[in-house]
């Protein structure tokens, strides 16, 4: 399957499953709300303890199976490289990422010390494959 027309329907389907490799090598799955870049970067919203994180901080590999709104039907996998990029760098795109998903924020300054609080971090993903090709 073409990356692009992957991303694209992660654009319109922003629901999706993460999967991060444990370090005994077993997949952890973390269900995610994902958005594209504009250069066709996966982002994922996420906080600085969490487990997917830790993992993707020792080995950056990524996979997503990206659901329809229905769940049965149309889906894709997209897989690739993950960093993490932390505040005070991330800042700008967890507000881009939220534009993304939500829209205009009500109140940004509220937003921003959320973030803060939370020790939100970013999980961008550039993806070199994705399928699948057929179903079945």
């Amino acid at each position: 399957m073409d990356i692009a027309k992957a991303t694209s329907f992660l654009s319109a389907h922003p629901r999706a499953v993460l999967a991060t490799m444990r370090a005994d090598g077993r997949p952890q799955l973390s269900p995610v709300v994902a958005a594209v870049d504009d250069v066709g970067r996966i982002l994922i919203s996420t906080r600085e303890p969490a487990i997917k994180a830790k993992n993707l901080a020792r080995d950056p590999r990524a996979s997503l199976c990206v659901l329809n709104e229905g769940f049965f039907g149309e889906w894709v996998q997209a897989e690739g490289t993950a960093e993490l990029i932390h505040l005070p760098e991330a800042m700008p795109i967890l507000e881009d990422y939220y534009r993304r998903i939500s829209g205009e924020h009500a109140d940004w300054a509220d937003y921003r010390e959320a973030m803060r609080r939370d020790k939100r971090l970013i999980i961008r993903i550039t993806v070199d494959r994705a399928g699948p090709d057929v179903s079945g």
